[in-house]
C-alpha cells in the first residue's frame, strides 16, 4: 500500500515518540554516574566526527564553510559537555541544612527537538547532549534541506549512547520530515517539552502547541564601534565574526554603527581585513538579491560567500573579498541592508554623536532583533554599563566576535546553540539554553519556624453578642422604671434584675 510522504512522516514520528517514551521510562532508573558516562561517550563520539559532519552539512545545504562548521560541531559537543559534566541532574541535587530544604531533580520526559538548516549538525548534537544529561529522551525533526547530515549526527550520538549503556530509542528522529509531522510532533500527547530553533513561524507554532517550549527570536544584531575602541582590533574581529560560516549564526553582527570621528579609520581597517564597500549603483544591485519582497530575506543568499552574492547581483569584486558593506542612513523593512541577512553583508551607519548611535542600535533591534544580542567595541566601561542597562537585549558581547562569543566560544557565557531572547523577544528565557532548562525541581521543606495560631476571641457570633447587649439594656431600663416618682423602690425586683445582668455577662 502506498502512503504519501506526509502520512509516512507522521507515522515515523509517532513510532519514534513511542520508542522514546518507553526508553525514557527505563532511563529514569539510571544513576548520575551512569548518565554522565553516557553523555561523555556521546560528546566524544560527536567531537571525533566534527569534520566529517561539517563536510556533510556544507555539501547538503550549500551553506557555510566546512572549517567553521567543524568548530561549531566542536562547540556543540565537547564545549557543551565541559560546561555541563559536573552538574547534578539526577535525584537529590541540593541540601540546605540551615533552612532544611532538599531539592530533587526530575526530567520532563520526551523532548521535541526542531533543528535549523543553518546549524544542522551542531544543534542536533547539542540538543541530544542536554537531553541525555537530564534523563530525557529526544525526538528530532530536521530541516527538510538538511536531513541527511542531521540524521547522521543523531546516529553518531545514538550509537555512542547505546554502546555506553543507554536504552534503545532514547534518541529518535524523522528521516522524512514534513511540516505536518513537525506540527504533530510538537502537539503529541507524549511530548513534554519543545526545543525550537528555527524561523519565526516555527517558534510561534511551538509556543502555540500547548506544551512548555524554549524558542528563539531573530538576531538583527547591531555592532557599535564607539570612539574609544581599538579600531584595528575591532575591525579584525568584526570581519572574522561576520565571515564565520558565512554569517549563519543568529548572533552574528548585522549592521555597523560607528562614531563620526573614527569612521574613516574604521573603513580603512575594514578594507584591510577584506571588506568591499559597494558604490551607489552596486548597492542597488545587491539590494535586489537580499530580499524577495520588503522585509523578506531571500533564502538563496543565506550562508553564501560575499563573492558568490556579488556574482548573483552582477557585481564584480576581488576574489579575496570576505564581506560586502554598503553605507546606509535609514532603518526599515523597506531597507534591505538593515534587516537580518544571515550572510556576509553589512550596513554601515555613521553616528554624529553618542545619542544618535544609541538611537540607530534601538531602531535596528526594534526592526527584528529585540531580546537577542548586541555587539559593542569600546574601552569606556561607562559606555558598556550604560548599554547593558538600556538596550533591550539578552546578551552584549564586548570587544569580541559576536557570532561565536554569544554561543560561548570566546566568552564565559554558557556554551549553547539555542539563545533565548527573554520577554523582549517573546521567549520564556533570556538564557543560553542548557541542561538546567530541561529538569524540573521538586523540594522537600521541614518546618523551621514556630507559630501560634490565634483562636477566635468569642464563641458567640457578632449577631448573638449584639442581641445580648440589647437584653442587658432592656433590663437596666426596667430597673430605672421601678424607681417610683416618690423614690420608692421594689428591692426584690431590682435584685432579681441585677442577677439577670450578672448571668448575662458570665455566659458571654
Amino acid at each position: 500500500m502506498h502512503f504519501d510522504q506526509d502520512l509516512q512522516s507522521i507515522q515515523e514520528m509517532r513510532d519514534a515518540v513511542k520508542r522514546a517514551k518507553e526508553a525514557q521510562l527505563k532511563y529514569m532508573s539510571y544513576s548520575q554516574e551512569q548518565v554522565d558516562e553516557i553523555v561523555k561517550h556521546v560528546a566524544q563520539a560527536a567531537f571525533a566526527k566534527s569534520l566529517e559532519l561539517a563536510q556533510m552539512a556544507v555539501e547538503e545545504t550549500g551553506m557555510g564553510i566546512v572549517e567553521h562548521k567543524r568548530i561549531k560541531n566542536e562547540v556543540g559537543s565537547m564545549a557543551v559537555y565541559e560546561s555541563i559534566k559536573n552538574e547534578k541532574t539526577v535525584g537529590i541535587i541540593s541540601e540546605d541544612r540551615v533552612h532544611k530544604i532538599t531539592e530533587v531533580a526530575y526530567p520532563y520526559g520526551v523532548v521535541a527537538g526542531i533543528i535549523p538548516t543553518t546549524n544542522p549538525t551542531s544543534t542536533a548534537i547539542f540538543k541530544a547532549l542536554i537531553s541525555l544529561k537530564t534523563r530525557n529522551a529526544i525526538v528530532v525533526s530536521p530541516h527538510p534541506r538538511a536531513v541527511k547530515c542531521t540524521v547522521e549526527a543523531l546516529k553518531v550520538c545514538n550509537e555512542a549512547a547505546v554502546k555506553a549503556g543507554a536504552p534503545e530509542g532514547l534518541i529518535g528522529w524523522i528521516s522524512k520530515p514534513s511540516m505536518a509531522a513537525t506540527n504533530e510532533l510538537m502537539k503529541h500527547r507524549d511530548v513534554n517539552v519543545i526545543l525550537a530553533t528555527g524561523g519565526g513561524a516555527l517558534v510561534r507554532a511551538a509556543y502555540s502547541s500547548g506544551k512548555p517550549a524554549y524558542g528563539v527570536g531573530p538576531g538583527n544584531v547591531p555592532c557599535y564601534i564607539e570612539k574609544s575602541a581599538n579600531v584595528s582590533k575591532a575591525a579584525a574581529m568584526i570581519i572574522d565574526s561576520k565571515s564565520f560560516d558565512n554569517g549563519t549564526i543568529c548572533a552574528t553582527e548585522q549592521s555597523l554603527v560607528v562614531d563620526r570621528n573614527i569612521q574613516q579609520m574604521l573603513i580603512r581597517e575594514l578594507k584591510n581585513q577584506g571588506a568591499y564597500f559597494l558604490n551607489t549603483e552596486e548597492k542597488v544591485l545587491v539590494e535586489k538579491v537580499i530580499v524577495l519582497s520588503p522585509g523578506h530575506l531571500n533564502p538563496a543568499i543565506v550562508g553564501q560567500s560575499a563573492v558568490k552574492i556579488a556574482e548573483m547581483a552582477g557585481v564584480q569584486v576581488p576574489a579575496d573579498t570576505r564581506v560586502l558593506i554598503a553605507e546606509e542612513t535609514r532603518v526599515g523593512k523597506d531597507v534591505p541592508f538593515s534587516i537580518e541577512k544571515l550572510s556576509p553583508l553589512f550596513a554601515l551607519y555613521t553616528a554624529e554623536n553618542y545619542e544618535e548611535a544609541k538611537e540607530y542600535c534601538l531602531k535596528l533591534l526594534n526592526l527584528g532583533g529585540r531580546g537577542h544580542s548586541l555587539s559593542l567595541h569600546t574601552n569606556d566601561e561607562a559606555v558598556a554599563k550604560e548599554f547593558v542597562l538600556e538596550m533591550p537585549v539578552s546578551r552584549i558581547m564586548v570587544n569580541t566576535l559576536s557570532s561565536i562569543g554569544a554561543v560561548g566560544a570566546t566568552t564565559g557565557l554558557m556554551p549553547s546553540l539555542t539563545l533565548g531572547c527573554g520577554s523582549y523577544g517573546g521567549n520564556i528565557t533570556s538564557d543560553n539554553v542548557s541542561s538546567r532548562h530541561l529538569i524540573n525541581i521538586k523540594r522537600m521543606a521541614y518546618g523551621i519556624k514556630e507559630v501560634t495560631i490565634p483562636k477566635p476571641s468569642s464563641s458567640t457570633s457578632v449577631k448573638e453578642e449584639a442581641a445580648g447587649n440589647q437584653d442587658v439594656e432592656n433590663i437596666v431600663d426596667q430597673v430605672i422604671k421601678q424607681v417610683a416618682p416618690a423614690g420608692e423602690v421594689d428591692a426584690k425586683m431590682i435584685a432579681d434584675m441585677v442577677n439577670q445582668v450578672i448571668q448575662k455577662y458570665q455566659t458571654n
